[in-house]
């Protein structure tokens, strides 16, 4: 149910594992392909690991000695390139240490592709999933398969393997085995590269290849297959996390954001870590729901990564724990140090309230800091004056710097295109009328830096005289769902008032579920929702999993149910955000104690299909008021392909609270949550799930 899955929910502090059990990690990232032209090789892979390995001896919820964490990668001095024997000698390795109880963490940053497989009943799809080592050759069509390939399924053996000694096993992959992706406009320093090998360049007839899939058979609605093959049994626990399934891409870029110095990383391993250092006491299901919303909202990719396993244990085979947003600090000169940084959501500039306990209220401060430098793990700060109170000289031992109630930035900043073309031109003499249609909230900056959305014209598109909005990494996939807008049938006024309405309406939607995982855990607001589907061929109603993200066709209806176990109503809100950007609101109603609401809300409609986002909005109720309705939170579908300009729009801003938070013109980016202070009671949660819905043929 929605509610296990709040990563912000009350959990016991986090407890250190028995003493008998070891904890050991593999961190394999390739590179440096020798064998393939220096244009397939990756940047990211090395800095993966790197930062794995420190967060896993510095941070991990569970300890690891430094000796039980093996690195393999290229460009690190001292340490073996992830060729396959070298991959096959650390696999063997560690089998012979495992022993039952043991954790082990599995982590393949690289290269991946797709070959015909060999006679695999298990391969549906009729593809062998590949992870490509440096020492990667060619597809030798005599053996029937690819020099120094490590295929899914010896993967799966290994696994197999150490769980068979009886210990867990959590794998990670940042890689992706097929999928298209074109790169559309130029970020200025190509720093997004694709994990992904097309076989062509390997030497696979492509012809072969579509002939295999040819005579794959698919249900839509089934569960995506995992990559690798991994046995149902064993003594051990196992989970995995996949970046991209296997009709998709997965890239990496320079991370984190903001950064002069930041470094390509693989998106998924960035996130995944980010989200990890956040909450190092939630369970792999609630990482998982994170990072899938965190996607969503920061147009990181357009993939949908996958996990499967025991998703309910806690990570790492450790203890359940409270979201960490305090820290020790030491005292260094004039300021302080914390050993926390970017990972764990902190930024230059951020205010830091200084504690004398780790119990004491936030009212209770002693003073606060700035912080002056963040790095990955590290954190500097100086005292600055706040609220009207400055630290004192005086101060107590054993002090904690904590982070004060988040903030939601609801800015936007968008890349222009590049000068030359002419869409481009047109609608670049007329920014400041751009500007004015989308108010503060969207900031513009020069073409190839750093941004939320990019702005492109692609000769070689379906309408090469449109601008197209374009992810942060700048990669065209489905053009048939990227927004555009024409410029032929416009004036330059008309193009600018037009694009300028599409980027608001994007930016309403992504805001919306920019505060699915900010608004509080309800505190203490027990309700438990649930949605659930059904269709022609299955009549009675079924949970929707929150992975993997369910498919759903056209035809299919959704439900909700939730159960109020605490002693006040609440009110229930369900909200759908579509491919589209249509926010629809379907349903406000009041829920007693002790009742429940079951409701059909809707049937999956044909007309734009894609990732979609369903939004619970749980409110707290007093006797004898008004339903809290959010209908007004509606907007249209915006037309991907709008060649129309100049027409009248009703305003479509919010109003109120919601205004103030993200949608409407005030001029603040970010928008702290709640006030602070004492504690007013149960406060309103926003629970989120992700589908795909696609065409029933």
């Amino acid at each position: 149910m929605f509610r296990k899955l709040l990563l912000s929910s009350a959990l016991a502090l986090c407890a250190m594992p028995a003493l008998a059990r070891e904890n050991y990690a593999l961190l394999i990232g390739a590179n440096e392909y020798r064998n393939l032209d220096e244009r397939w090789w990756l940047n990211g892979p090395k800095n993966d690991v790197e930062m794995v390995r420190d967060y896993l001896l510095t941070e991990a919820p569970v300890p690891f000695a430094a000796d039980h964490v093996t690195m393999l990668t290229d460009g690190v001095e001292g340490v073996e390139p992830a060729t396959l024997e070298a991959i096959r000698a650390a696999f063997a390795e560690l089998t012979a240490k495992a022993q039952p109880g043991d954790f082990i963490y599995l982590h393949f940053s690289g290269h991946g592709t797709q070959a015909p497989a060999t006679d695999d009943p298990n391969e549906l799809d009729g593809l062998d999933e590949l992870f490509l080592p440096v020492d990667i050759g060619q597809w030798n069509d005599s053996v029937g398969h690819v020099e120094n390939a490590l295929v899914d399924d010896e993967i799966g053996a290994m696994v197999d393997a150490l769980r068979a000694k009886g210990a867990d096993v959590w794998v990670v992959f940042d890689s992706c085995h097929s999928g298209t992706a074109t790169r559309a406009v130029d970020t200025g320093d190509d720093d997004v590269r694709l994990r992904q090998l097309d076989p062509s360049v390997l030497g696979m007839d492509a012809e072969a290849m579509e002939d295999v899939l040819s005579r794959s058979i698919e249900d839509p609605r089934a569960a995506e297959e995992p990559p690798v093959d991994v046995a149902a049994g064993g003594d051990g626990a196992f989970v995995a996390f996949y970046a991209a399934q296997t009709n998709e891409v997965t890239p990496e870029k320079k991370l984190p954001k903001g950064k002069p110095d930041r470094k390509p990383h693989g998106v998924f391993t960035y996130t995944l870590f980010e989200t990890i250092a956040e909450h190092p006491g939630a369970t792999y299901g609630q990482i998982a729901e994170e990072v899938l919303r965190k996607y969503a909202v920061k147009n990181l990719a357009k993939s949908t990564p996958l996990f499967e396993g025991d998703l309910d244990a806690v990570a790492f085979s450790g203890d359940a724990g409270a979201p960490v947003t305090q820290w020790q600090a030491t005292a260094e000169g004039e300021g302080f140090t914390i050993p926390a940084g970017e990972l764990h959501g902190i930024s230059e500039g951020d205010i830091l309230a200084v504690m004398a306990s780790a119990a004491d209220e936030t009212d209770a401060a002693l003073g606060y800091v700035k912080v002056a430098k963040t790095d990955t793990f590290t954190t500097t700060a100086v005292p600055v004056e706040h609220e009207g109170k400055a630290l004192p000289a005086e101060l107590p031992k054993g002090l904690m710097l904590r982070k004060l109630d988040d903030a939601v930035d609801f800015t936007l900043t968008v890349a222009l295109p590049p000068a030359g073309s002419a869409p481009a031109d047109a609608l670049l003499e007329e920014l400041a009328v751009l500007q004015e249609v989308v108010g503060p909230r969207l900031v513009f900056v020069e073409p190839g830096a750093e941004a939320d959305l990019r702005l492109a014209v692609i000769p070689d598109s379906p309408r090469p005289d449109a601008i197209w909005v374009l992810p942060s990494t700048g990669l065209a996939e489905d053009l048939a769902s990227t927004p555009s807008v024409s410029s032929g049938d416009k004036s330059a006024e008309d193009l600018a008032l037009t694009l300028g309405d599409t980027l608001s309406m994007m930016a309403r939607a992504l805001n919306l579920m920019k505060l699915g995982a900010a608004v509080g855990d309800g505190g203490g607001l027990d309700v438990e929702v649930e949605m659930l589907t059904r269709n022609a061929e299955n009549p009675a109603l079924t949970p929707l999993p929150f992975s993997p993200v369910p498919v759903l066709l056209p035809a299919d209806e959704v439900h909700v149910l939730a159960k109020n176990n605490s002693d006040q109503p609440v009110d229930v809100n369900v909200l759908y955000v579509g491919a589209d950007y249509s926010i629809t609101h379907w349903a406000a109603e009041r829920v007693l104690p002790g009742d429940e609401l079951k409701r059909g809300l809707f049937a999956i409609g044909g007309d734009k299909l894609g990732q979609e986002r369903m939004i619970v909005v749980v409110t707290p109720a007093k006797q004898h008021t008004p339903v809290e309705n959010l209908s007004f939170l509606a907007q249209d579908a915006l037309d991907m392909t709008r060649e129309v300009g100049g027409e009248e729009r009703p305003d479509d801003s919010i109003g109120g609270l919601l205004a103030e938070a993200g949608f409407g013109e005030t001029t603040r980016g970010a928008v702290p949550l709640s006030g602070g202070g004492e504690d007013t009671g149960p406060v309103p949660v926003i629970l989120q799930m992700e589908v795909r819905t696609r065409p029933a043929e």
